[in-house]
């Protein structure tokens, strides 16, 4: 064989970063070690793998269409290298969520995924929908559970569970007295909105289509609890997953709203980059969310939530 496992996790590496130093710091390497391995990798086979601009490298379309297969092949080097060193571990497992999943499902997920397999290893990032999709795209997670829709270039959106948005206000809010709101109502309202980006934004979006660019959208915050505390504080009305909104429900704390005009459904999503190579600790996860259930995570919220 004329490369090494090491020249293409350098290679990876230098791919997902676009820069040799980032790359190097990764790697745990000097910078000449990584320079050096990369033009050794090149030299054996006499091909060019990036486009030098400035100080970045960027993929060329040789590079880029190596980068997947590479990806693949190291990462079943690691997933040997994991098993020879604990036979009954399936190696470690990279996740990424949006804010609700990541928040509200996940992590009992996670624990019912560790008890099943207590020699695992997980990690977990939480990030909009947009960031999400850019991790797979770029091989820095396995698999993204996200809110929102995805028309990306190299991804595969698999449908996951359904969820739903609630409109909610403070107690004492005029919202409270009316028993269905409607669009007049709504047009009055100071909204208190996820970023743009976010698959709770854009669900929102959908659900208000034909009065959205009236809305009142008088502030934008990058996390649900925010929201949440924002509108108890009488700042204005939200609009959030009925998962996360369950508890603050039942302690009274916030009011759920009736819109029954507006759609307020969406999906949950699995997004994984369609190059990527699906160990046993993937396929592991896969199953285990495949049987789960926003109704059985929030049957008790759900009880809670009725108007």
């Amino acid at each position: 064989m004329r490369y090494t496992l090491r020249q293409l996790e350098v290679f990876l590496a230098v791919a997902r970063s676009e820069s040799v130093s980032r790359a190097a710091e990764e790697l745990g390497m000097s910078q000449s070690a990584v320079s050096g391995a990369l033009a050794d990798l090149e030299q054996q086979f006499n091909v060019q793998l990036f486009d030098r601009i400035g100080k970045r490298l960027r993929s060329n379309g040789l590079g880029r269409s190596l980068r997947p297969r590479g990806e693949a092949l190291v990462e079943q080097a690691r997933e040997l290298e994991a098993l020879l060193c604990s036979p009954d571990s399936l190696g470690p497992l990279h996740i990424g969520a949006t804010l609700t999943i990541g928040n509200y499902v996940a992590m009992p997920l996670v624990a019912r995924f560790l008890n099943q397999h207590p020699g695992a290893r997980i990690e977990l990032q939480i990030a909009n929908t947009a960031e999400i999709a850019r991790k797979v795209q770029n091989f820095e997670i396995d698999v993204g559970l996200v809110e929102g829709e995805l028309h990306e270039k190299d991804l595969q959106v698999i449908p996951w569970c359904e969820d739903e948005l609630v409109v909610f206000c403070a107690p004492g809010h005029a919202f409270c007295r009316s028993p269905a709101l409607s669009d007049a109502e709504l047009l009055k309202a100071v909204w208190i909105a996820r970023e743009p980006g976010s698959g709770t934004r854009q669900a929102f979006e959908h659900a208000m289509h034909g009065i959205l660019s009236d809305l009142d959208i008088r502030f934008e915050l990058p996390d649900t609890e925010a929201i949440k505390s924002a509108v108890a504080a009488g700042m204005g009305v939200g609009c959030v997953s009925r998962i996360a909104l369950a508890d603050a429900v039942r302690l009274g704390s916030l009011v759920p709203c009736s819109v029954p005009h507006r759609d307020f459904r969406r999906q949950f999503f699995f997004v994984l980059h369609e190059e990527k190579h699906r160990g046993p600790a993937l396929d592991s996860w896969l199953t285990l969310c495949s049987s789960w259930s926003t109704a059985s995570s929030s049957s008790a919220g759900e009880r809670n939530l009725q108007t």
